[in-house]
């Protein structure tokens, strides 16, 4: 016989960058690992130099990475981790990004404009991922920007238990914050019990970032709780007056859910202050409540930690969400 047999079992390994280092040991307790020990420093010039403590020779590696700001600092010290575990010979590299950056540039609105999400993934390929991980992207189509599997997570199932558990189902009505969100808004709605529904129709400005106008609701949302979605909130404009036309309405109590909590600038202010009962955000971005007085945060920890064992078992990470994406 000319070939050698021996037994090599798989190793996970989970390495987390410097961007949400809390959210990185809460999915190691979840998976019952250690974060692989890591060196990270910045050079005087701004540069970002990362080595890691032990071999990563033949692992199934999972690299998590939270892009808060600055946003381009954490998206290349991701970049270099990885490209550092390719040199190192692992054997597997997913990386993991709850919160995919420059999702929002998915597409050319007009000419001479950049698709930076597909740069982004190409980016990620080039530095030597096999596999990516991502929460609620903006778009679905995102999904095809990677030459490569991607794994599709929801936080759905995670903010509606809360909201079943916090609020009663007879009167919620499901709000979404424009037109295109109405499909997302849909399966909330047969989550929460086949909840009625509503949207807010506006206006943005392809001229100026973060502008947009509210102009009024389709459906019948008076008296009713309604829980107003949205997969992200980064300023709060959209969002802080959309509850303003809910009201405006004849809405009761309005709960705004969000995947990801940017909560760039005037955010705080603005969300505390809009008249919503309740914020719920998940920490896909590190988040701190203090200066709130509605914000409540909700771990997204166990869904990645499943997420990162079906991978490494080969099994189905579909069964996480199935019924409910």
């Amino acid at each position: 016989m000319s070939a050698q047999w021996i037994d090599n079992q798989k190793n996970l390994m989970l390495f987390s960058g410097r961007g949400n280092p809390a959210l990185g040991e809460a999915v190691a307790r979840e998976l019952g690992v250690q974060l692989t020990p890591t060196t990270a420093r910045d050079f005087a010039n701004g540069e970002i130099f990362v080595r890691f403590e032990e071999s990563v020779r033949g692992c199934d590696a999972f690299v998590l990475q939270s892009h808060t700001q600055p946003l381009n600092k954490w998206l290349m010290e991701q970049l270099i981790m990885i490209d550092a575990l390719k040199r190192g010979s692992a054997k597997r590299i997913t990386a993991i990004l709850p919160f995919y950056p420059y999702a929002r540039q998915d597409k050319k609105h007009r000419g001479r404009e950049p698709i930076s999400a597909r740069l982004v993934a190409d980016m990620l390929k080039t530095a030597g991922a096999d596999r990516i991980v991502s929460v609620d992207l903006h778009t679905d189509q995102i999904q095809g920007f990677f030459d490569g599997p991607v794994d599709h997570m929801h936080a759905m199932p995670i903010l509606t238990e809360h909201i079943k558990k916090n609020y009663s189902l007879e009167n919620i009505c499901v709000v979404s914050p424009d037109a295109g969100r109405v499909k997302v808004a849909e399966k909330w709605a047969n989550t929460l019990g086949g909840a009625p529904m509503a949207f807010v129709h506006k206006t943005r400005s392809v001229d100026v970032a973060n502008q947009v106008t509210a102009n009024r609701v389709v459906g019948d949302v008076a008296g009713r709780t309604c829980v107003l979605l949205d997969d992200m909130i980064d300023t709060g404009g959209t969002i802080s007056g959309a509850v303003g036309v809910l009201r405006e309405a004849g809405a009761g109590d309005v709960i705004i859910a969000t995947t990801h909590g940017v909560f760039s600038g005037p955010a705080r202010e603005r969300l505390s202050r809009c008249g919503a009962r309740e914020v719920i955000a998940t920490d896909t971005l590190p988040q701190n409540t203090d200066g709130w007085d509605n914000l409540t945060v909700l771990s997204i920890a166990p869904l990645l930690a499943k997420t990162i064992h079906e991978i490494f078992e080969n099994g189905s990470v579909t069964t996480l969400f199935e019924g409910q994406a």
